[in-house]
């Protein structure tokens, strides 16, 4: 046998090249520096760009059922938004159209009535459109400084509203700007009707820190529920009647208290004011009453001599029958 003849080299399967921690430092430092490449000098940015600009059409064309079902779902539930809205817009044009019925005929009713009873008219209120200025620095009283002032017509002790109800009462007047004592404010006070029972009461702000009202001296079982809203009575002759002033919030009846602890929500929003009207107090619009006739100063003096108020008269007729 041959032995020169023998093949020396290990078979294939035997042969072992770099070791694996080579290869893996190797390639390593190969990825290492192909993502500094890229980063620094955009190597592959074209082939990135051309891989992106092929698969485009893929992607939109993956995307479009999922927007097909999005747009459906969307087009579904503002079908069904829709609908629902346009149901609420046709049942309060429904009660808005039986109020401004109902109102129709109760102006009517009152016109008669008025005229039945030969009442005098209602009196029209006068105003003076004013805009906030700035609020008042002190932060335990809820006061407004506004841009009317005496020489504007403002007056002491004038109501004033906004489109949401009464805001307050003018309690300062300089000759251009006044000074406006919020409803919430804790020295003040609004007498207030329930429309709902017809009850008379008196409203007080200062609760819950200032941001709410409260209707004091109201007994524990008072005809008071939550919801229930409060208007100016008018009795008071500053306030015209009829003005929303807070709705009922809470009511606490306690049986150790002969008062109920019933919280109010004023009507206008006392924040964010900008905008409102100073009312001539109902007082100042009222007709004057008639001065009493002059009394017969000799008249006066017989009767006062005589005593009676037959005895000059008889007197006078005795002389010229005499």
């Amino acid at each position: 046998m041959q032995f020169g003849s023998m093949e020396r080299d290990p078979p294939a399967f035997f042969r072992q090249g770099p070791s694996a921690l080579t290869k893996l430092l190797l390639f390593s430092t190969l990825a290492v520096g192909l993502m500094a490449a890229d980063s620094r000098w955009r190597m592959t940015q074209p082939l990135r760009a051309a891989l992106a600009t092929a698969l485009l059409p893929l992607q939109q064309s993956l995307q479009t059922p999922i927007d097909l079902a999005t747009n459906a779902l969307s087009y579904l539930q503002g079908i069904r938004t829709a609908q629902t809205a346009e149901l609420a817009a046709r049942t309060q044009l429904a009660r808005q159209s039986e109020r401004a019925n109902r109102m129709d005929q109760l102006m009517v009713e009152n016109d008669r009535l008025r005229a039945l009873l030969d009442l005098t008219p209602s009196l029209k209120v006068r105003s003076i459109a004013a805009e906030m200025l700035y609020e008042a620095g002190d932060p335990y009283s809820r006061k407004l400084f506004i841009s009317r002032g005496s020489t504007h017509g403002v007056v002491a002790g004038a109501p004033v509203v906004n489109d949401s109800g009464v805001l307050g009462q003018i309690t300062e007047v300089y000759p251009l700007s006044a000074v406006v004592t919020l409803l919430t404010d804790r020295d003040a006070a609004i007498p207030v009707l329930n429309t709902r029972s017809r009850q008379r009461g008196a409203a007080f702000g200062g609760a819950e820190g200032g941001s709410a009202m409260e209707l004091r001296f109201m007994a524990g079982n008072a005809d008071v529920l939550v919801g229930d809203v409060l208007t100016t009575s008018g009795v008071d002759g500053v306030y015209p009647p009829g003005l929303p002033v807070a709705t009922v919030s809470r009511v606490e009846r306690r049986s150790d208290v002969g008062f109920a602890r019933i919280l109010l929500t004023p009507a206008s929003g006392m924040d964010g004011v900008r905008h409102l009207l100073v009312l001539e107090p109902m007082a100042a619009q009222m007709t004057a009453r008639p001065d009493p006739p002059p009394i017969d100063k000799s008249a006066a003096r017989a009767t006062t001599r005589s005593g009676l108020p037959g005895r000059p008269a008889a007197r006078s007729a005795e002389g010229a029958s005499r």
